[in-house]
């Protein structure tokens, strides 16, 4: 087959990775993920890495890619990305395989597909230190009308929960918005782009069914243990939502049920967040072929012979 690069994306819970690996299975490929929270190390239920899904039941294990790459507390972002994968990218190409390009990061995905040209911009601490204090809708509001003023839509807005977050992306702004120089050219030719569509209210019985099973396997014991082995609170705010709330319980600013309940409806946000930003490729020019994903009546199977039609 023509080798490619494939993309699978879709909002959290809607079954992305176990489709992606089977279709690698069938044509040789190997994933590179497309998560910002994924490439930390050692924070793995809170991030939903389920590795063991990169495992086929007769035990052949796909490659995978961009994951586990960053300690906690780096704060990684979009040009190191993007460095990051056409390194993968050059070669996974090299060996004769086929990339597949996996995850909910709507910003990582459009920046790979639509070859965002970005400098690495430093940290500004005289900013920084003029932006302290100011409430996370004062900087979203900044950040707002500095993407006005500049004409970009570099940032996921959607995805700045936290004020450190915001400072971040009005620095980047406040960098010559954006420069086009840095990293190089990514030539990925005409990538093949799908996406898995779950029903809204699918998708939220997931969400919630998920979320109490990954407190029950220990990820308030994950995030405890990242604060001991010395990983600042702020850090662990900075990535937010599970990481966010956990953070504040284990400190006593929330009880464990209000944890719970605001986790809970920050992820439904979310989810509904990576959806507004997906459509938002599409009328950016980014074609996306929708397709039913995963349920009792429609298994993983199923959903990878719908996607070899269109690969």
């Amino acid at each position: 087959m023509n080798k490619r690069l494939i993309t699978i994306l879709g909002p959290t819970a809607c079954g992305k990775t176990a489709v992606a690996t089977q279709l690698a299975a069938r044509i040789g490929g190997e994933i590179i993920s497309a998560d910002s929270r994924q490439v930390y190390r050692r924070m793995d239920i809170g991030t939903g890495k389920d590795l063991k899904e990169y495992t086929l039941v007769d035990g052949t294990r796909i490659p995978y890619h961009l994951i586990d790459i960053v300690e906690p507390g780096t704060k990684y972002n979009l040009y190191m990305y993007q460095k990051d994968f056409k390194q993968v990218y050059d070669d996974i190409m090299s060996r004769g395989k086929t990339p597949v390009l996996c995850g909910g990061t709507g910003l990582y995905i459009e920046s790979i597909l639509r070859d965002y040209q970005l400098a690495d911009v430093p940290e500004d601490k005289l900013l920084r230190e003029e932006l302290k204090g100011k409430s996370l809708s004062e900087l979203t509001e900044m950040l707002k009308e500095l993407k006005r003023r500049n004409g970009t839509c570099m940032h996921n807005t959607t995805d700045v929960d936290t004020a450190q977050r915001a400072i971040r992306a009005i620095e980047i702004e406040m960098h010559s918005g954006c420069a086009v120089e840095g990293n190089d050219h990514i030539d990925i030719g005409s990538p093949i782009v799908i996406g898995i569509n779950v029903d809204r209210e699918l998708r939220r019985k997931r969400i919630t069914e998920r979320l109490h099973a990954r407190l029950q396997e220990g990820m308030v014991e994950e995030v405890r243990g990242l604060l001991d082995e010395g990983i600042k609170p702020e850090d662990l705010i900075y990535y937010g939502l599970e990481y966010k709330y956990l953070t504040m319980y284990v400190l006593g600013q929330l009880t464990y049920s209000e944890m719970t309940s605001k986790l809970e409806i920050a992820i439904h946000q979310f989810a509904k967040r990576q959806m507004t930003w997906f459509r938002g490729m599409e009328r950016r020019g980014v074609p996306i072929t929708w397709i039913d994903g995963p349920r009792e009546d429609n298994s993983v199977e199923k959903v990878v012979d719908s996607i070899m039609e269109h690969v």
